[in-house]
């Protein structure tokens, strides 16, 4: 479980990044932050795994305050997929890059090896391959893969999808429901909204370093006000389904304002479309 206690935080003596934010996470969760650039979405991932000291209030970490753990403590429960894979690796093989974590922590034992093994199967990987001249994806998914090899409780990616293509974005997600599913706790901070209506269970909105909106993914998406507010726009089924129920209220209690996946919206949307052709009164 994460904690923020009222948290405030700022780089150096500057105005505070993120202010008074006070929410929990769950474990098994699976929290998207969204908010336009400058929201504070980044710095508050940093807080919640000691990357950041907290100015004001507390961030705890399974009951303890980060700043009562050490690095390595909070690394093993807690891992950080960046947003530049190449921030991120550091190794001159792929195998090496995914045992790095074990070897900095002193456990590189034979179970660990075994992990690096059965991750480097599971994820297709060249085990000799030099991880910069991989592409742009691949590089995303070792970077991923690090994290998942050392099987924290809780793992927070910012921005995971930036930069990959379709496909990518697909086995890259893919791979984070799949941990999702057997209970790690997933905080991830997305631009598109497609991808958190597809995924998240929950949305917290933050705008100008403020959370202004926490929630089930599809009220909040369904928040106009809110989404304007943090400067979003909401996916193109979700937009269209509230102003359907907005010039046919009767559609309040159908699935097309009470869906929550996309795929059942739309759905619905088209089967009201179809009815609609069929009887034009």
């Amino acid at each position: 479980m994460i904690r923020f206690d009222h948290v405030s935080a700022a780089y150096a003596a500057q105005t505070p990044v993120v202010r008074d934010a006070d929410f929990t996470i769950e474990d098994g969760e699976f929290v998207a932050f969204v908010g336009t650039n400058g929201a504070g979405k980044s710095t508050t991932m940093r807080l919640c795994n000691g990357l950041l000291k907290a100015t004001e209030g507390r961030v705890l970490v399974d009951g303890t305050p980060t700043t009562e753990l050490r690095t390595s403590e909070l690394a093993r429960r807690v891992g950080f997929l960046f947003q530049n894979p190449d921030r991120q690796i550091c190794c001159k093989t792929v195998r090496e890059e995914l045992a790095f974590g074990f070897r900095a922590q002193g456990a590189l034992t034979d179970e660990a090896r075994a992990r690096v093994d059965a991750t480097i199967e599971r994820f297709g990987f060249d085990a000799a391959a030099e991880p910069y001249l991989l592409n742009r994806g691949t590089r995303q998914l070792l970077a991923l893969a690090s994290i998942v090899v050392m099987e924290p409780d809780t793992i927070i990616l910012d921005e995971p999808t930036t930069g990959l293509d379709f496909r990518e974005c697909e086995k890259v997600m893919g791979v984070i429901a799949d941990l999702h599913a057997r209970g790690t706790t997933v905080v991830m901070v997305c631009h598109d909204m497609e991808v958190v209506a597809d995924y998240a269970e929950r949305v917290i909105v933050m705008a100008s370093g403020e959370v202004v909106a926490s929630g089930p993914t599809f009220e909040v998406l369904r928040r106009r006000d809110v989404l304007e507010r943090a400067g979003l726009v909401a996916p193109q089924v979700v937009d269209v389904s509230m102003r359907l129920v907005e010039r046919h209220p009767e559609l309040a209690a159908t699935p097309i304002a009470r869906a929550n996946t996309l795929d059942e919206m739309t759905a619905a949307i088209e089967a009201y479309v179809a009815e609609a052709k069929e009887d034009p009164r």
